[in-house]
């Protein structure tokens, strides 16, 4: 019988090990980011810039306007929000109730400076939109060359 010994690995011990490490990273990595599965309170957001100004868009199925609270402290955007559900059914008999409470808080650093006074915004469809003009500072500036 013959060998074919260039298919042939060196024996590691901790291999293994490694690969269990990089799929248990991955399991968590998945399960966390998934913003409100399971009672986490972390909103998927999304937050561009644009010349004129900065937007910031967050995932937050369930919470009416009223119930959103957003700051801004220096150069930090502070989004908080809480959702209850008042009623339950007293001629019922719950197997699974998850939707009773669930609130979050997320805070991100802006990428400019921003006026916050003359921000709008709005929850449509679950998705909050959070338009954030720039102060007149972090805007581009043109500079115009002469040429003698």
């Amino acid at each position: 019988m013959e060998v074919d010994i260039t298919n042939l690995m060196q024996w590691e011990p901790f291999r293994e090990l490694r690969t269990m490490r990089r799929d248990l990273d991955r399991l968590f990595d998945q399960t966390l980011a998934r913003p409100w599965a399971n009672g986490l309170t972390s909103p998927a957001m999304d937050l561009y810039e644009t010349e004129d100004e900065v937007v910031v868009k967050a995932t937050v199925p369930g919470i009416s306007a009223e119930d959103v609270d957003i700051q801004i402290t220096g150069d930090v955007l502070t989004i908080r929000g809480e959702s209850r559900q008042e009623e339950e059914r007293k001629d019922a008999t719950y197997h699974l109730r998850e939707q009773r409470y669930m609130s979050f808080a997320r805070s991100l650093e802006l990428p400019a400076p921003v006026l916050a006074d003359k921000a709008n915004a709005e929850v449509v469809n679950g998705v909050l939109t959070l338009n954030l003009p720039k102060a007149e500072e972090a805007k581009p500036k043109a500079i115009k060359v002469k040429a003698k």
